[in-house]
């Protein structure tokens, strides 16, 4: 697998993928037969994280090539991302209390054996190690791979699914804040209360080809409990009638100016802003930041081709710049920087799929799967 950090290595892995593999998506998404076979998966999800491909760009490709009924459950996987962000946007105490909880387990677990061997992939089980060395020399684990790795830790290894949270953020390319977060609580059994993932013996050698022995897991672990409950708030993600013409300020989940629904505007100076680990509560590895700097160099050199002044700053120095607009960050390290450091002189811009989606996100993702036509349909009414 690689994970060349440029949009235009993005489009030919897309493109790549809708040509040759998209009609066997359906039937074989869950097999995980190894980091040197993924033609039966896409592999975008870096890049979609990134706003480096756009969730509709992919879906418009998608419906050119195959029926919406063919597509549904690639399109169904694509929105995920876009359902987590706007589940996590209704309740964003669910990211403030976990990264509090972490600080308190991180230092508690610090000197922990068993966790420094889960991360150093030093554990008796074997598929899990192996799991270990994959992500930190890929930054990328096939998505029922996660929910595997994420069961062990938690209901074998008895680790704290914050924890192993934080490992997963530390060395995933597409890691952010919501898919991360909820899709860990959700195995645990506390997203989905009572309802958790307990990864098999039978399932693991199914799905990945019989790959792997000594799988002996906890099978029987009952879910984790939390008394906490997150009610859904009101919140307004309306945009300006009217831009001034002002200041852009860009973070690394929207790297792809080109596409978003503000690229007709002209803004005064657009802004692309790198968050270095000085600032992250949870540091990422040395290979997750080098991606991130890269794409972010892959946007500058979009937009100076495009003779669109740019410039790429430290978030440190964010204060400096005044009247200025935002693509929204979504709740998360970077967000969290804004309100911290008291940054109010900005307005947000959201995108028109958040906007049109996150009103549908205030129950479970089989809620919000059948107002996927209703979404699909806004954008691409001439394809269905």
């Amino acid at each position: 697998m690689n994970f060349e950090p440029s949009r235009a290595q993005a489009i030919n892995k897309l493109d790549n993928f809708v040509e040759n593999n998209l009609s066997e998506y359906s039937r074989l998404r869950n097999f995980d037969f190894g980091p040197d076979k993924r033609s039966n998966i896409s592999c975008i999800s870096p890049y979609i994280s990134h706003g480096i491909l756009n969730e509709l760009e992919v879906i418009d490709k998608a419906l050119k090539k195959f029926s919406f009924s063919k597509n549904e459950k690639f399109i169904q996987e694509v929105l995920w991302r876009t359902y987590w962000k706007g589940w996590l946007e209704l309740r964003p105490n669910v990211w403030t209390d976990y990264i509090i909880e972490l600080k308190i387990i991180r230092e508690k677990y610090k000197d922990n054996k068993d966790y420094l061997n889960a991360i150093d992939g030093n554990t008796n089980i074997e598929c899990f190690n192996e799991w270990v060395k994959e992500l930190k020399k890929f930054n990328y684990l096939h998505n029922h791979t996660r929910m595997w790795f994420a069961s062990i830790w938690i209901f074998t290894l008895n680790l704290p699914w914050q924890l192993g949270a934080e490992f997963f953020m530390k060395h995933l390319y597409d890691g952010d804040a919501a898919s991360n977060t909820l899709g860990w609580r959700w195995v645990a059994g506390i997203q989905t209360q009572g309802k958790h993932y307990l990864a098999s013996e039978w399932n693991i050698k199914k799905f990945t080809n019989n790959r792997f022995n000594n799988i002996n897991l906890n099978e029987n672990a009952p879910p984790k409990v939390s008394e906490k409950i997150y009610k859904a708030l009101l919140k307004d993600f309306s945009n300006p009638v009217s831009l001034d013409e002002q200041n852009l300020i860009i973070f690394d989940n929207n790297l792809s100016f080109e596409l978003t629904d503000f690229k007709d505007h002209k803004f005064k100076k657009i802004y692309l802003v790198n968050n270095n680990n000085g600032s992250r509560n949870i540091k990422l590895s040395e290979k997750t930041v080098k991606f991130k700097t890269n794409i972010i160099q892959d946007q500058k050199r979009r937009l100076d081709e495009k003779s669109l002044e740019c410039e790429i700053i430290d978030i440190d120095n964010l204060k400096t710049i005044e009247n200025s607009y935002v693509l929204y960050p979504c709740v998360g390290e970077n967000l969290d920087f804004l309100t911290s450091q008291g940054i109010n002189n900005i307005k947000f811009l959201y995108r028109n799929l958040d906007r049109s989606s996150w009103k549908y996100c205030n129950k479970g993702f089989f809620n919000f799967k059948k107002y996927i036509p209703t979404i699909i349909k806004e954008f691409f009414k001439e394809l269905l």
